[in-house]
């Protein structure tokens, strides 16, 4: 089982930053929920590990991560 890493693994943050934004720029709020809500399984296909999916939703919910899902 994978780990999520929740150290600095992006390089060039700044840039992917300005993309995201640019990406939301002219949206209306659904539009910009619409978007987020596809990226989120856009991305969640291409990591592919539910067990770091799920570790990604107790930090992002502010929980501590847990690699063990069904122990939150």
């Amino acid at each position: 089982m994978a780990d999520l890493v929740t150290t600095p693994n992006l390089p060039r943050t700044d840039d992917f930053y300005a993309a995201l934004l640019a990406a939301h720029e002219g949206l209306s709020e659904a539009e910009m929920h619409d978007l987020n809500a596809r990226l989120i399984l856009v991305l969640a296909n291409h990591i592919g590990d539910l067990d770091v999916l799920t570790q990604a939703l107790a930090v992002a919910g502010g929980q501590r991560a847990t690699t063990d899902p069904t122990k939150t």
